[in-house]
């Protein structure tokens, strides 16, 4: 059932909101043998009950999907909480200002975690007037390249996305910059502090 809707959670999050299986099988017009079969993994809601499902539990249809609930807890909007996401069969980069469940082209996209860069992703910061000229020393093919460069602030974010056979550089206005985000397609998000 992992690939559908687990009956796990269909569990947990109707025993959460105190509702019994015949309560919730009234709601859905189901009998609560059903009710019992999807948490079970004996059954699977059919597609047609998916989003009645979802609204009784109180969840997104992508977080029923998914398996899991999300509870945003970066409610003062720290911008080192920030998470991002990269598809990795249309390249598009989605950020949020939390937890969240991110779905493109038809998958979940797993968090970035951002990593200290490497040897093999130097990157060069270099500070003209009132902007930082970012260059990084990377291979930029279409199979291995650096698929965006952002430079986060205390008050919010900015992105350049770049393509393959272009060069890995970027300017960005020095103010208020904290962090520079870079992501290779094949080794992940890389984070460097702004001096």
């Amino acid at each position: 059932m992992n690939q559908y809707v687990t009956g796990a959670m269909i569990k947990r999050l109707r025993e959460e909101k105190n509702i019994t299986q015949s309560q919730l099988a009234e709601r859905m017009n189901v009998s609560d043998k059903t009710i019992s079969k999807w948490e079970t993994g004996r059954g699977y809601p059919d597609i047609s009950l998916i989003e009645p499902l979802a609204k009784n539990l109180g969840v997104s249809l992508i977080e029923l999907f998914a398996g899991e609930d999300v509870l945003n807890t970066n409610k003062a909007f720290n911008m080192l909480r920030m998470k991002y996401y990269v598809c990795p069969i249309c390249s598009n980069v989605i950020q949020s200002s939390g937890e969240a469940v991110i779905s493109c082209c038809g998958i979940v996209l797993p968090t970035l975690e951002a990593e200290s860069n490497d040897e093999e992703h130097h990157v060069c910061i270099e500070r003209i007037d009132d902007e930082y000229y970012v260059k990084i020393s990377h291979e930029m093919s279409k199979t291995h390249y650096i698929s965006f460069i952002a430079a986060v602030k205390d008050d919010g974010y900015e992105i350049k996305k770049l393509y393959p056979e272009s060069n890995a550089e970027a300017y960005f206005k020095v103010s208020r910059t904290k962090h520079i985000l870079f992501y290779c397609n094949q080794h992940g998000l890389f984070r460097v502090a702004v001096k």
